[in-house]
């Protein structure tokens, strides 16, 4: 009987320390003010916006950097493009032809998809504009 008695004093302290910190711990980050809660996240934050600057020699490596990934990728569109070409060029007549037909199709077919996607719903007839 007395161990049955225990039993239940601890499990009524444990539920009890339970509750507490669970009460606790919803009213963290909230502050008393005249009787009522009021949240922190509904308090304004006001945050100063400052604009770093770098250095000059910083900003002119920089720069420099863009304008040299610029014209790599320029130069890679162009070797693309010539490669194409070049692809094509040495085919036969009749391959070229296939390849154009080919070309042709899947542009048909880009077209019929775009045009169904944007008259289906508008957010998809913005998306393909």
């Amino acid at each position: 009987m007395n161990r049955l008695a225990i039993r239940k004093i601890l499990v009524l302290s444990f539920s009890f320390f339970i509750t507490i910190t669970f009460c606790e711990s919803r009213s963290y980050g909230r502050t008393i003010v005249t009787g009522h809660l009021i949240s922190m996240s509904d308090m304004p934050v006001q945050q100063k916006k400052s604009k770093v600057s770098r250095p000059k020699s910083a900003r002119k490596v920089q720069k420099e950097a863009d304008k040299k990934e610029k014209k790599q990728d320029k130069d890679y569109a162009k070797f693309v493009k010539e490669n194409q070409k070049r692809s094509i060029e040495i085919q036969t007549p009749e391959v070229k032809a296939r390849m154009k037909q080919n070309v042709k199709n899947a542009n048909a077919n880009y077209k019929a998809k775009k045009k169904n996607n944007a008259s289906r719903t508008k957010q998809a007839g913005k998306k393909y504009r």
